[in-house]
């Protein structure tokens, strides 16, 4: 057991108890460093410290996130994309390109909506 890292893991969960506190009881930084006794530069110097290690965490997820809403397709690298686009709703088939007017776009989606 590395005690450096046990006491770095404790350190970090203490400041983020009290960065959670401050964010809850609605004071600014100073006056809440000050109730607590806490200077100014310390709390700000945990709080980085508390995002490195956040960012780092994230960082190291193994599976990649799946960004692609339900229902949708995933295009792969350097498949052609198409200069239209078709939308299927209901039944209902709706092809649009860059030609196509923005608000009868508006209006034909409020309708499809609806049923």
């Amino acid at each position: 057991m590395d005690i450096q890292k046990v006491t770095a893991e404790y350190r970090l969960s203490k400041w983020m108890q009290v960065i959670q506190e401050k964010q809850c009881c609605g004071q600014s930084v100073k006056e809440f460093c000050r109730d607590k006794g806490i200077s100014s530069n310390a709390y700000f110097y945990w709080q980085r410290k508390l995002r490195k290690a956040a960012c780092a965490g994230i960082s190291k997820l193994e599976e990649p996130v799946n960004c692609v809403p339900e229902g949708w397709i995933q295009l792969a690298q350097g498949q052609e994309i198409k200069s239209t686009l078709d939308i299927e709703v209901g039944g209902c088939r709706v092809t649009v390109d860059a030609e196509t007017d923005p608000e009868l776009l508006k209006k034909v989606c409020r309708i499809l909506k609806v049923l």
